[in-house]
């Protein structure tokens, strides 16, 4: 907590203090109003009074609210009283003056009480109030901290949590994740930047070798080294492939630049049609179904888009086996991609969406390079969604992405 705001024991001791100040103040004043006008007198005055009165109780009241207590005594003619009489009334105004102190105590007592009462109902609704919204104001902050928190990924580190208000705890722990945060800004764009540029730079040459196998390989060739130019070429198409594929996780990492309104079953046809080559290849047959009243219409990058499309089908094609099935489905906003593949270990898929991870050795010797499901993860990532995926009920994948 901030240096300004007080400790626990200092409120707690003003707390304490003024609620004693309250209930002595309260108790005097409501003593002082029950006992208001209250006194007791000797003499003969008051004897006069109450023998004028008629009153031969002992007792009366005035019309101010004020008590006497006397009683008629016998007199001589001198006017003076027997000493037998003048001990009979010094004991009874003994006793009055016991009865008026007991009555006074018990005023008191009851005003202490009742007052106490009241002063502790009225702290607790006031030390209630003031902590709730001492709270507020010190939990506050805090809960800015953690929406802003949530809202940041490797799509938006630009974003900070820019806390203002004094200088405390709170300001300087947002200031030193302000900090970490251009640090790790920092890192994400230096690695996108390398990814970025290497493949820019790895592509010429590999378009150059490739040039060079074509044309320095021609036709007619010795026996044996056509097969070689085969495989240079087919390890050159993988190398090509493999930089376009980080070409594409780079720029989709990097968030969307340009978005417009993409149909998305259009594209998922289109896609089809040009993997239609290697599907009969694979002797794989792709469907694809479009089960919603209108096409459904995405914001977002063109290009990313499609690339997620062609990436989702080309798996389900590479990772299946001779007579499967790719079934492409959009349903409302929702896009799902099955196959009928092999078997896929429910606690291997997570592993899937990793770049260069895959399932098993087996796929090791098939063609592909480990970033088909990872570039799928990233575009939809950019896209404000995620992409799922689980086992198949009769082996294979599937693969779900739901748009927003």
């Amino acid at each position: 907590m901030d240096a300004g705001c007080a400790s626990p024991p200092a409120r707690h001791s003003l707390s304490g203090a003024a609620l004693l100040a309250f209930v002595v103040l309260l108790a005097r004043y409501g003593t002082a109003q029950q006992v208001k006008g209250f006194e007791i007198t000797r003499g003969s005055a008051a004897s006069s009074a109450g023998a004028s009165s008629g009153d031969t109780s002992g007792a009366g009241t005035s019309g101010g609210g004020e008590a006497h207590w006397g009683r008629t005594r016998p007199t001589v003619p001198d006017g003076t009283l027997p000493p037998q009489v003048r001990g009979d009334d010094d004991v009874a105004m003994i006793r009055q003056i016991d009865q008026s102190v007991q009555a006074v105590q018990d005023t008191a007592l009851r005003q202490m009480v009742l007052w106490s009462a009241v002063g502790l109902i009225g702290m607790a609704l006031l030390a209630g109030l003031l902590g709730w919204w001492l709270a507020g104001r010190a939990l506050g902050p805090v809960a800015a901290m953690t929406d802003t928190t949530r809202r940041i990924s490797e799509h938006n580190l630009h974003q900070r949590l820019a806390l203002t208000g004094p200088d405390g705890e709170l300001h300087r722990l947002a200031d030193t994740f302000d900090t970490m945060l251009d640090r790790l800004e920092k890192s994400f764009e230096s690695q996108r930047r390398f990814v970025s540029n290497a493949s820019h730079e790895l592509r010429t040459p590999l378009a150059v070798q490739r040039t060079s196998l074509e044309v320095g390989l021609a036709d007619p060739l010795p026996d044996g080294l056509a097969e070689v130019r085969e495989d240079l070429l087919a390890a050159n198409r993988e190398a090509e492939q493999l930089i376009s594929a980080l070409l594409v996780l780079a720029r989709s990492d990097r968030g969307l630049e340009e978005t417009d309104t993409v149909d998305l079953p259009a594209v998922a046809r289109l896609v089809a049609a040009e993997l239609a080559p290697r599907a009969e290849e694979g002797e794989v047959d792709v469907d694809v179904t479009v089960t919603a009243d209108r096409p459904l219409k995405v914001l977002g990058d063109p290009v990313l888009l499609r690339h997620l499309l062609t990436n989702l089908v080309r798996n389900a094609i590479q990772y299946n086996h001779p007579g499967g099935q790719v079934r492409v489905r959009l349903e409302g906003h929702t896009l799902t991609v099955t196959n009928t593949g092999p078997p896929v270990p429910a606690d291997r898929v997570p592993d899937l969406f990793e770049p260069f991870r895959r399932l098993a050795q087996d796929r090791v010797s098939t063609t592909g390079h480990g970033l088909g499901l990872a570039i799928v993860r990233s575009i939809a990532e950019a896209h404000g969604t995620q992409a799922t995926a689980e086992p198949g009920r009769r082996g294979g994948l599937k693969v779900t992405v739901r748009f927003p």
